[in-house]
């Protein structure tokens, strides 16, 4: 089974892994092609299995990448992916390998990518990473890991950028969210609709360029949930986990 790399040519007639079959995701889904074909000018790279799967991985410089690290010369990856019984088949090598390839191919000094400190959902298998050879090269609360795959042993150290100001001061909800990750663009609207049923305050602040991305204080920039101004989590929350984590604050 091969892999197919979805370009500017193909985007619209080629489905993207990202909320494969969730028809309540269309338009989102529409919203995260528009945004992979903006980024495809700044050396962005999708590659899928040539199958109906959850089984991708997206990468591009880390100076055009939309988290706030400093890794100058390095590739960046927003998302590797394998799911359901594609998992254990080697495709994660792969594409891996292969992103690995087409770095040191621009002449780059490594890769490096986000994890946490545990298994979170949304985040990759950190395990699989320090397999494969990367370091942990810094950390930034309260969970977030930033690892690398280094082999011009002259380059940087790549980093977390240091944010000294909190994000907000709002009260109630508010979730900063890129339209990176379908899932995040269209949950957004049915928990706006649980909190607003719960007289929660709710706001949503989109982030739409990378420079925004790159200066944010929530260093997972495609989806953070804040409440009171105190972030809670990067994970795309299900209905149902929202309204168990409002009933804890009022109960």
């Amino acid at each position: 089974m091969g892999f197919v790399q979805i370009t500017k040519n193909n985007i619209e007639t080629e489905h993207i892994c990202c909320a494969l079959g969730a028809k309540q995701y269309e338009n989102a889904v529409k919203e995260k092609k528009k945004w992979l074909t903006e980024r495809m000018d700044e050396g962005l790279v999708f590659s899928r299995l040539d199958e109906r799967a959850k089984v991708f991985i997206e990468y591009l410089p880390a100076e055009m990448a939309w988290v706030p690290i400093q890794a100058p010369n390095f590739m960046y990856i927003n998302c590797l992916w394998v799911s359901g019984k594609y998992k254990n088949n080697g495709y994660a090598r792969q594409l891996l390998n292969h992103c690995k390839e087409d770095a040191m191919k621009r002449g780059m000094d490594g890769i490096v990518h986000i994890v946490a400190k545990k298994n979170y959902p949304f985040l990759s298998d950190k395990r699989f990473f320090e397999h494969m050879g990367f370091d942990l090269v810094d950390q930034a609360e309260p969970y977030f890991q930033l690892i690398v795959l280094k082999w011009n042993a002259q380059a940087i150290v790549p980093s977390f950028k240091k944010q000294v100001k909190p994000l907000t001061d709002d009260l109630g909800i508010s979730i900063y969210y890129t339209a990176q990750c379908p899932y995040a663009v269209g949950i957004l609207e049915e928990l706006r609709d649980i909190a607003e049923t719960n007289n929660v305050p709710f706001k949503t602040y989109r982030i739409t360029t990378k420079e925004e991305a790159q200066n944010s204080s929530t260093i997972w920039t495609t989806f953070g949930l804040f409440y009171n101004g105190k972030f809670i989590t990067h994970e795309i929350i299900s209905p149902n986990k929202f309204i168990k984590f409002l009933s804890t604050k009022f109960e």
